[in-house]
């Protein structure tokens, strides 16, 4: 699961998205309502976390206008104990729930569940393709009667191949879409990783390959018999 989260305060910010990524979402963390809105645009997202009071652009304006650009992503506002005006309003423009600071971690991560269980499109526990299917539950990657437990990179790179199966995405697609908008990592990376699961449909016994297209990109497909 993808979230963006806004918040201009560095130390809570770093200590959030430290215990999304340990709960194995991958996180954007932007510092003003500008970027905030600009990455929303921009990436798709599972869910949206804003911090009310933020510059350039406070929170309840960036939820304007994505709502009102027909943007659904579900959003959790966090707010200020004291400011039940703002969570009346958040409510109004469209978000999903608000969480008054401050919060304990475990209350905050049981809200992004229920907000990404709400998503307007469902996205099933399991996603399959051809003979393999892939379970978030426990991170495995089966065929028939065998399977892998794959480590986090890999098991964000088949599940993006398998939510947008039928597409093809290029190395630098998957590279945002699997490491996030600022990482270090370049597409020498995404090859790298896209090698390692080809080895290890082979290894389950999967009839699934990772077909490409030289300057188009890649995506799941069968073994032609």
């Amino acid at each position: 699961m993808k979230l963006l989260y806004a918040e201009d305060e560095p130390a809570m910010a770093e200590a959030v998205a430290d215990i999304l990524t340990f709960h194995k979402y991958s996180v954007d963390v932007v510092a003003d309502g500008e970027k905030a809105l600009d990455y929303a645009r921009n990436e798709s997202y599972d869910g949206i976390i804003l911090d009310v009071m933020m510059p350039k652009k406070s929170g309840l304006e960036v939820l304007g206008a994505l709502r009102q650009s027909g943007d659904r992503t579900p959003v959790l506002l966090l707010t200020a104990k004291a400011e039940v005006e703002d969570r009346i309003e958040g409510l109004d423009l469209g978000a999903d729930d608000y969480l008054p600071k401050p919060f304990a971690m475990g209350e905050l991560l049981a809200r992004v569940r229920a907000m990404l269980r709400r998503r307007e499109t469902f996205q099933p526990d399991i996603v399959s393709f051809g003979d393999i299917s892939l379970n978030p539950k426990d991170y495995t990657l089966s065929c028939g009667k065998q399977s892998a437990t794959l480590p986090n990179l890999e098991y964000r790179l088949i599940e993006t191949l398998l939510v947008n199966q039928g597409m093809y995405l290029s190395a630098e697609q998957l590279l945002v879409k699997v490491w996030g908008y600022e990482t270090d990592a370049d597409v020498n990376t995404v090859w790298v990783y896209l090698s390692g699961l080809r080895k290890r449909l082979a290894s389950i016994g999967s009839s699934v390959i990772i077909r490409s297209k030289r300057n188009i990109g890649y995506t799941l497909a069968e073994k032609e018999t």
